[in-house]
């Protein structure tokens, strides 16, 4: 009982951030605090403990296999102290505090600027902090706690988070205006027999959506000229290295002009990306993340209906 009263929500949440970060210098950073504050508190923490959770040495700090049997234990106690806080504001109409929200780098900075606006009306005091990642490393995060909830692509493989599908987005063809295919009134798939194909590097689930639609209509994915993000991808694209598909949405928000670059459908290819608000079950506030997924899908249809498309009920999946 001593140990439980010596020990402080505060010391537990200094702890998880260092280990999340693997620098007590950055986790100060995040924290707000003195780098000497937070050592200090994890120190005492240790002592009170009687454990070692961090190894360190010249080269920095490891989390040691002690600290990693308590972290998981660590993630659970703040989940559960966050959602009684926001239970607790939901019930007063008061504030609601911060989330981290990890999104995929090719969806996340062009559908945020249309959904942020109209959830911060809604919810005055709800603060997302935003991290970008790609879609299997946003799953992994958040079943280790580093994210409370994620917009990410689908699949989603585990059994130990919730999906809630939000809308289906289509692939767009962008091709430059002197490529043979830049005039040509209708494209169809036999007109991309033989064509070089852009993409992204592999890490992202992207590439492979990419990789087989070109084994579909008999084009070549480009492996020597891969982008690193959809900005140098779209630049390839003009300067004549090849052809590629591109999001909607990444299409709606950066390509204005049509001078250079032509942006148009296939006949005859139907391909989508679906996305998704994503939380883990055991989460205390999903009845909440629920809430905000039935906002952000109805925000979608209202504002981007020109764009994409509703999610497909038979892909709604949600497991409690």
């Amino acid at each position: 009982m001593d140990t439980l009263e010596s020990l402080s929500l505060k010391q537990i949440q200094y702890f998880a951030a260092v280990a999340e970060y693997g620098s007590f210098r950055q986790a100060a950073f995040r924290l707000n605090i003195t780098q000497p504050t937070l050592s200090n508190q994890v120190a005492a923490m240790e002592k009170t403990l009687k454990i070692q959770l961090f190894e360190r040495s010249r080269k920095g700090i490891t989390t040691t296999p002690q600290g990693r049997e308590l972290l998981l234990s660590a993630r659970r106690i703040l989940e559960e102290a966050q959602g009684f806080t926001t239970q607790a504001a939901l019930l007063s109409g008061g504030g609601m505090g911060t989330y981290r929200l990890g999104v995929t780098p090719t969806l996340g900075p062009y559908l945020l600027p249309h959904i942020l606006s109209p959830i911060h009306d809604r919810y005055h005091e709800l603060k997302l902090y935003v991290r970008e990642d790609a879609p299997s490393d946003l799953e992994t995060g958040l079943i280790n706690g580093q994210h409370d909830l994620i917009l990410s692509t689908l699949p989603i493989m585990s059994n130990e988070l919730v999906v809630a599908p939000l809308f289906r987005e289509p692939l767009k063809l962008a091709i430059a205006r002197d490529h043979r295919l830049g005039t040509k009134k209708r494209i169809n798939r036999m007109d991309l027999l033989g064509e070089p194909v852009l993409t992204i590097s592999e890490h992202h689930l992207f590439h492979k959506q990419i990789t087989d639609l070109c084994e579909r209509v008999g084009a070549v994915v480009r492996r020597d000229y891969e982008g690193t993000s959809l900005d140098t991808l779209r630049q390839m694209v003009v300067m004549g290295m090849g052809i590629a598909f591109l999001p909607a949405l990444y299409a709606k928000s950066e390509i204005r002009s049509t001078q250079e670059l032509r942006v148009t459908d296939v006949e005859g290819i139907n391909v989508v990306r679906n996305h998704a608000l994503v939380w883990r079950n055991t989460s205390p506030v999903r009845n909440f993340y629920r809430e905000l997924a039935d906002q952000i899908q109805a925000i979608v249809n209202e504002s981007l209906s020109d764009t994409v498309l509703p999610a497909s009920r038979s892909r709604r999946i949600e497991r409690d």
